[in-house]
């Protein structure tokens, strides 16, 4: 059987198709989630995907934490749901509380989009499983509010657990305490990151590369051998 992976489309989501072909590229199925709906339609992960939910009025990810569709992202995420949130969707986990800290503006207070260098620190998450433990990847990156803050007790314990997924190598592109790029809860099964590997699967478009291609493999192969 094909694994279903859903995509959640809010309001302002700049990126759900392109993940949906991320996904389609990897082997599986994409399914289309509404933000308005609580049925996840019996997926097997679910991926929020980048953009300015509501246009990041209030705070980033701030208002589509209260979407109907995440009471369901929520609880079933709680009870072992693979979950991963790119840019918007990590700004809208924190907001949830399924990852911990928060996201601010760039300390530079502009947009950046560029290529980013990152590391891989933690391979053994439920969307990591194809990457090396220190491998660097490039992937690109585009965010006005992509600097991860944690206040010190949070950090500490983020880095002595190995739930620090990526961090930023070469160049800190937002002020991100400890260069952290991306995270994860304690099972494993929700992670966060900022740069969008969607566009970083296919040589000829986005970034030139295929490096972001592993995160959708991994929770592949991760659910057919569940």
């Amino acid at each position: 059987m094909t694994a279903r992976i859903g995509v959640v489309t809010f309001p302002g989501s700049l990126d759900d198709r392109d993940t949906q072909r991320a996904i389609r590229l990897a082997g599986a199925e994409p399914v289309a989630l509404w933000h308005k709906d609580k049925d996840l339609k019996q997926v097997d992960a679910v991926v929020l995907p980048g953009g300015f939910s509501y246009g990041d009025y209030l705070r980033a990810g701030a208002i589509s934490r209260f979407s109907p569709v995440m009471d369901t992202v929520i609880e079933q995420a709680k009870a072992g749901l693979p979950v991963l949130g790119i840019c918007n969707g990590f700004q809208v986990l924190t907001e949830a509380h399924l990852l911990p800290g928060a996201m601010l503006g760039n300390d530079h207070l502009h947009f950046i989009c560029r290529d980013q260098k990152l590391r891989v620190e933690n391979a053994e998450t439920a969307w990591t499983g194809d990457y090396r433990q220190g491998q660097e990847i490039h992937i690109p990156l585009k965010n006005m509010d992509g600097r991860y803050v944690a206040d010190p007790y949070t950090l500490d314990k983020l880095e002595a657990e190995g739930r620090v997924v990526f961090r930023y190598v070469g160049f800190n592109p937002n002020g991100s305490l400890n260069d952290i790029a991306g995270v994860t809860n304690e099972a494993g099964n929700v992670v966060g990151l900022m740069p969008h590997p969607e566009h970083a699967v296919e040589p000829l478009i986005g970034s030139g590369r295929t490096d972001g291609l592993p995160f959708f493999t991994s929770i592949l192969k991760k659910l057919v051998n569940a």
